[in-house]
């Protein structure tokens, strides 16, 4: 009981601090009422009104604790009493057992009777499962009313990421040790390591309303931007923007703008030892975080059909590195002087309770090489996402294009040049590819699932070997990269899980056999 009396101390205490502040903030919104009265102080007569207003609902929010901390204690209180009314009987405990009756079981008789008695543990777990839950109610009011995150606006702010920690090990020799895409050359033994620069750090803000919009925008940010030359760099990332948008969301219609995922490749394989970039990037996993502008619009078709139409333009990259670590330059997408342009359209049902989205697309990039060489690259796409069972589903995507190594097609390679690049006489050709992956999910409670996929990218292989001699300008020339994983996700915990992943990985090169590799990815993560 002195712990009850402790904590409804501390929470009169806090309803006192409450009131308090209430009655310093009405005092001084009177004060500045009384002040304002001239023309020029209209701007602080509005403020006053305002606060006035905050200050009614702070009061009714103290009023609603008050009531309801009153109703907990009145409960618990009856409960204490009854189950010391019970423990004062002579009877008590078979008075107890009778309470809760075994229909299966015949009354005991005579003698029997007399040993067995039921303890009051029920009773007391009731209790105590009352005051717990008390407190659990009275720590979410709390949570309700306490500033998080300050902000120099008014507006609400939230900030959320993940701590994430990589344990691996890798035999085969890979493009990255810790995130590996490709494979670049025949297996020259394993390695071990460890890292934490795929954790992520996300900032939202959520605006006032305009002209029936709620407004809304969002940073996202990791460390995998590269290493510092300097002590152990490789556990010291860079900070690297990911995402970086403002949306203005009406009921049926939003406007996006800013660096945001590829909107027209919605879908990637869960993998949590692959954040830095999406799994089975370059093995058919189209994406790219790119800034854009765009326009989506939602339609109910009927009961159990939606449509949605998305939009839009984007910075036209075409997968080259920057030209300088400091100065930008215009890449072949941008020197073409316009944006590329792309378009989705998906419908969505339901299945076993649960969404049912079949989605297409479409990309054009007008390109300029220099030494007047033109490119267009293209791309058409569909996507899934299927539950096949109540427990299982089964997403993917598939694309056909040519030129679009800007948002990771043809692995990574927008065009090939037929001789030195450099040479004004040398020709060009966009590389045609198609790919795509696929992954089934298997949810087996609601804090495990398991996750199988395959992703495959396959360039045109005659193109590529019509390049074959001629300088290679980024990478080996591949013909096909394929990867498949396997993980399990656990999450005992809102805010933490665990995984591990097993990824191989297999590249072919034109002028050799194809080399493999293979990970095996712990992980643990930290939700905040």
């Amino acid at each position: 009981m002195r712990d009850k009396n402790v904590f409804g101390m501390g929470r009169a205490a806090l309803l006192g601090g409450f009131l308090i502040m209430a009655s310093t903030l009405a005092a001084w919104a009177q004060t500045a009422e009384a002040a304002g009265a001239s023309s020029s102080d209209a701007a602080v007569t509005v403020a006053v009104q305002e606060l006035k207003q905050q200050v009614g609902e702070l009061r009714a929010a103290v009023a609603e604790m008050r009531a309801e901390a009153a109703q907990y204690r009145q409960e618990t209180a009856e409960l204490r009493r009854e189950l010391e009314d019970l423990r004062g009987q002579p009877g008590a405990a078979s008075v107890e057992a009778k309470s809760y009756p075994n229909p299966s079981r015949p009354e005991p008789s005579g003698t029997e009777a007399a040993p067995q008695t039921a303890p009051a543990a029920p009773l007391e777990q009731r209790v105590a499962s009352l005051e717990e839950t008390t407190q659990l109610l009275n720590s979410k009011i709390e949570d309700q009313y306490q500033t998080k995150v300050e902000s120099a606006s008014k507006y609400r702010v939230r900030l959320s990421g993940i701590a994430l920690m990589n344990l691996f090990g890798n035999s085969g020799t890979t493009d990255n040790m810790d995130i590996p895409s490709l494979v670049l050359g025949p297996n020259q033994g394993g390695n071990f390591g460890a890292t934490l620069r795929q954790s992520e750090v996300s900032l939202e803000v959520f605006g006032p309303t305009l002209a029936g919009a709620k407004t809304s925008a969002d940073v996202q940010a990791d460390f995998a931007g590269g290493f510092p030359n300097t002590w152990n760099g490789v556990n010291s990332g860079i900070f690297r923007l990911q995402l970086a948008s403002a949306r203005l969301d009406w009921p049926s219609t939003s406007v996006v703008v800013g660096q945001d995922n590829l909107f027209i490749s919605p879908l990637s394989p869960t993998s949590f030892a692959s954040l830095a970039v999406p799994a089975f990037n370059y093995a058919g996993n189209l994406w790219a975080w790119t800034p854009q502008v765009r326009v989506e619009h939602r339609l109910n078709l009927s009961d159990t059909l939606k449509m949605s139409l998305q939009a839009g333009i984007l910075d036209n990259l075409t997968g080259e590195f920057p030209a300088n670590s400091y100065f930008r330059s215009p890449g072949p997408g941008e020197n073409s002087g316009q944006p590329a342009y792309a378009l989705r359209t998906a419908w969505t049902t339901g299945v076993f309770g649960r969404s049912v989205t079949l989605g297409t697309a479409g990309y054009y990039s007008r390109q300029d090489w220099n030494f007047n060489h033109n490119a267009d690259g293209w791309a058409g796409m569909v996507d899934w996402e299927i539950p096949l069972l109540a427990k299982l589903e089964l997403t993917g995507e598939f694309y056909r294009g040519r030129a679009v190594g800007g948002i990771g097609g043809g692995i990574s390679r927008s065009v090939l040049f037929l001789g030195d690049p450099d040479n004004p006489a040398t020709a060009i050709r966009p590389l045609d590819s198609r790919g795509g992956w696929s992954q089934l999910k298997f949810r087996a409670t609601s804090k495990l699932e398991f996750n199988a996929g395959f992703g495959i990218d396959n360039p045109t292989a005659a193109e590529v070997r019509l390049a074959s001699g001629s300088q290679q300008y980024v990478g080996p020339l591949l013909t096909q990269n394929r990867a498949g994983l396997i993980n399990f996700v656990y999450r005992p915990r809102s805010n933490l899980l665990f995984s591990t992943e097993y990824r191989h990985l297999r590249s072919f090169p034109i002028d050799s056999v194809s080399n493999s590799a293979q990970q095996v990815n712990m992980v643990m993560g930290v939700l905040f």
